[in-house]
């Protein structure tokens, strides 16, 4: 009888020493998890952000509100690129003459093939010649998979969520947002669950979005992420 009793203290302080290491391990690993996974999304949420920035200063319009339409944009466009040769100098530009006459005069010659007033005015060996490259090449490098961008990782397939917003300044000058988010249940899937819930519940209660996201379709911010 001793025997069994010993037995049975011994089974209760193990399971009593797992609880107490369940309880402080747990909430560790969790965050250790948490922020490997969260590396992650974060530089998929700034390559969005670049794409996004770079699709509107190319077509010269608001941000792209579909996230596959935005992965299309990333294969195809192109990037102006400008090579300069020759600077004007400052009696030049004390003459009233600028980069744009220079090259519409020195284009004007190639077209005539008369390069007298190009010759008279000093600009030899100066050029503005306009090249276009792979904007995916230039901004991703060439090895980057560009299907990839839309996809939350860790988030067995799932795409980032994508909004866009117009708003006017008061100026009445179109103020143009965006919004690339994904929620904790997402990327942090499989996890300690009831870690999940504190981690959703404590931010819920600061008013906080529950999970990573970058730029704000409410509150213009610069097109920050909520981890910056």
């Amino acid at each position: 009888m001793k025997v069994l009793i010993n037995s049975v203290l011994a089974l209760c302080a193990v399971a009593l020493l797992y609880l107490c290491y369940g309880s402080i391990m747990g909430p560790i690993e969790f965050d250790k998890a948490r922020d490997a996974r969260e590396k992650h999304v974060i530089a998929s949420l700034i390559n969005i952000r670049d794409a996004q920035v770079n699709y509107r200063n190319i077509t010269m319009a608001g941000y792209c509100d579909d996230i596959d339409s935005l992965v299309a944009f990333v294969k195809t466009a192109q990037l102006p690129i400008v090579k300069k040769e020759g600077e004007l100098t400052d009696e030049q530009l004390e003459n009233g003459m600028t980069e744009r006459k220079a090259v519409e005069m020195i284009e004007k010659a190639r077209k005539t093939g008369k390069w007298n007033d190009v010759k008279k005015a000093g600009l030899e060996g100066f050029s503005r010649d306009t090249m276009f490259v792979s904007l995916k090449d230039s901004i991703y490098g060439k090895d980057f998979n560009a299907d990839s961008l839309c996809y939350v990782p860790f988030g067995n397939g799932a795409k980032f969520e994508l909004e866009t917003r117009v708003d006017s300044t008061r100026s009445g000058t179109p103020l143009y947002l965006f919004e690339a988010r994904t929620p904790y249940e997402v990327y942090l899937s499989g996890l300690n669950e009831q870690e999940l819930l504190n981690l959703i519940d404590k931010q819920d209660k600061l008013g906080r979005y529950c999970g990573l996201k970058v730029g704000d379709v409410e509150e213009p911010n610069n097109n920050a992420g909520n981890w910056e």
